[in-house]
């Protein structure tokens, strides 16, 4: 059974209710842990089912670091001008802004990284394996396997949070999403360095 402390604890982690939270603690046997699984895999199906609504409201962020050197826009979606004068809200587009400024993606998703930025990768890689005689297959797996990763080191949904480097800046969404109860969209970013 569920005590009020875990509860609590769990609620103040994911922004999930009440009910939800108890359902999950008790699903897991009163495991935290798996509690916690349970609870983001249930904010994943909510954050998809409000993907397909419209986000037509939002803000802009702007970060700029202590030193001067680096600063940072972001606009950030989200359904009703309520939400995006929401102190939680804000505080979100404040730690994306952050974490683009010590991150430095280049795009929002890994599908929108160029395939002319990957082919002239995979050129530098085809001629790294090439020196060390692997098959072909082998090749092509590797292959396979680096432009993932690139895509994903370039891509700010697929890089870790560095305040939190237990999740993706894609998996803080998808809570944010859930907790707040609307869509919510990173619609672009500028990042400036001296």
């Amino acid at each position: 059974m569920s005590s009020m402390e875990q509860i609590k604890m769990l609620r103040e982690k994911t922004g999930a209710g009440v009910v939800d939270v108890k359902k999950a603690l008790d699903e897991a046997k009163g495991d935290e842990e798996q509690a916690l699984l349970l609870l983001r895999k249930r904010g994943q199906d909510k954050a998809q089912k409000k993907s397909d609504r419209e986000a037509h409201e939002g803000i802009i962020v702007s970060y700029v670091h202590s030193n001067s050197h680096i600063g940072v826009l972001v606009k950030l979606f989200c359904e009703t001008d309520f939400v995006a004068r929401n102190e939680e809200f804000c505080e979100f587009g404040r730690d994306i802004a952050l974490h683009i400024a010590a991150s430095a993606p280049r795009y929002v998703k890994p599908e929108e990284v160029p395939m002319e930025s990957v082919t002239k990768e995979k050129e530098i890689w085809m001629e790294q394996l090439a020196k060390e005689k692997k098959p072909k297959e082998i090749m092509d797996k590797i292959l396979v396997g680096k432009e993932e990763k690139f895509r994903n080191e370039q891509s700010l949904l697929t890089q870790v949070f560095v305040k939190d480097p237990s999740k993706t800046i894609g998996e803080l969404l998808t809570e944010k999403i859930q907790k707040i109860g609307e869509n919510i969209q990173i619609g672009g970013f500028v990042r400036y360095e001296m």
